[in-house]
């Protein structure tokens, strides 16, 4: 594979951003580019690397597009003798076949509040092996051994966090609400409910979610907005202890995998 597409697929990773790869992993007669040629697909459409150009080339990223969007790849042949039946209007007199993969973003839990539960899902989550960040106001809360498989420890306001989930270029899978503020949990929701497209759960009483709720509805939240919220958080299996919690909070996040794989 070439080592720009390798990093590009790399960096890509690290953000969390699906992608999708084409590589040649054969070839007969003369082509373009042997065994190895590469090329990726970004999500905004946009590709690096290159399997040969030409006709070849549009054909194998008509074939990425649709992996995109369908978030599945295949094996695809290409004739290069264009006087062959299904030839492509190519005289290079070969053929290669071109591997496409669909590359998923994979989890990735944002959990705002390092407290006593958000220091147990994150202890599960690390057992799944799912990247997972805290964030939170305190700073004596945000130490590396409390979080020691942590991507990111930010100590930051409600107002910064959303900027970071919103704005950057980091995708979160699922952000869990775990806070020991009502308001600045109702901040931070009313904050990312407009743009944030992921899976977002607010740990919550019946009376806090009543009460926040209906506080963002005066700020213009929509109800169909607000029933995106996941409140109470988890699967119901009776959770109490904080530890419960995070099991019920994992296996509500391996279900969404599953669902959406």
């Amino acid at each position: 594979m070439d080592r720009g597409v390798l990093r590009e697929a790399a960096r890509l990773s690290g953000l969390h951003q699906p992608y999708v790869l084409a590589l040649i992993v054969k070839t007969e007669g003369s082509t373009p580019r042997k065994n190895g040629g590469s090329m990726l697909l970004r999500p905004d459409g946009s590709f690096s690397g290159t399997v040969g150009g030409a006709r070849l080339e549009e054909e194998v990223k008509g074939c990425m597009q649709t992996a995109l969007k369908d978030r599945k790849g295949g094996l695809h042949h290409f004739e290069l003798r264009g006087w062959k039946p299904g030839g492509l209007p190519s005289r290079c007199g070969g053929s290669v076949e071109v591997a496409v993969e669909f590359v998923e973003e994979g989890p990735n839990v944002l959990i705002w509040g390092a407290g006593h539960t958000g220091l147990a899902l994150a202890r599960a989550l690390a057992l799944l092996s799912y990247d997972h960040s805290i964030a939170d106001d305190r700073a004596e809360y945000l130490t590396r051994e409390r979080f020691p498989q942590a991507r990111n420890l930010w100590k930051v306001s409600p107002a910064q966090l959303s900027e970071k989930v919103v704005g950057g270029e980091e995708r979160f899978s699922h952000v869990y609400l775990l806070g020991y503020d009502a308001k600045k949990d109702e901040d931070l929701l009313g904050a990312l409910l407009p743009d944030y497209p992921g899976h977002i759960g607010l740990i919550a009483s019946k009376v806090k979610r009543q009460v926040t709720f209906r506080a963002l509805e005066k700020r213009g939240l929509s109800r169909e907005r607000l029933r995106r919220v996941r409140s109470p958080v988890g699967l119901p299996i009776g959770a109490e202890s904080p530890e419960e919690i995070a099991v019920s909070i994992a296996a509500e996040i391996v279900r969404d995998l599953n669902e959406d794989s």
